[in-house]
């Protein structure tokens, strides 16, 4: 399963140079920009864990790439994500936002079915990289298995 969040997450992974034109075009548009990553990807885990501070005024898209190449070589078995936040009147909002680097395997959701007074169900999804404690997610044991 690959995880889907952010712009052109349903494209291929992006090439360095790919990477560093988006980079360019935020700074372009005098957006902020900065890195986080997370080894829980779930849909309303909107927060991840941001990379150093944010990084304002920028002018070279080099040095926002070389956080990435930080952040990812401290994290490999992470996603890491790059957010350009649009502080223009009117928007004040994340103006960009896409993954920059995933685990090998992403094993992706479960569904899970509860049922409730009345025969009502209620319906929610459960990572199965939770499974595995905070910081062991994503590590491979060797032998191709996720831990699943």
């Amino acid at each position: 399963m690959r995880i889907t969040q952010g712009t052109f997450s349903f494209l291929p992974d992006f090439t360095a140079d790919e990477i560093k034109a988006q980079v360019q075009y935020a700074i372009d548009n005098g957006w902020a920009l900065a890195i986080e990553y997370t080894d829980d990807p779930h849909p309303r885990n909107s927060y991840w864990d941001m990379w150093e501070l944010p990084m304002f005024e920028i002018s070279d898209a080099s040095a926002v790439v070389h956080e990435i190449n930080e952040c990812t070589e401290a994290f490999p078995n992470h996603y890491v994500k790059v957010v350009a936040y649009d502080p223009s009147p009117h928007r004040q909002t994340t103006g960009l936002d896409f993954i920059v680097n995933r685990p090998a395997e992403e094993p992706g959701f479960a569904l899970v079915r509860t049922e409730l007074n009345d025969r009502h169900m209620s319906y929610n999804m459960r990572s199965y990289a939770a499974d595995k404690p905070h910081g062991e997610r994503y590590q491979s044991n060797g032998k191709g298995d996720s831990g699943k």
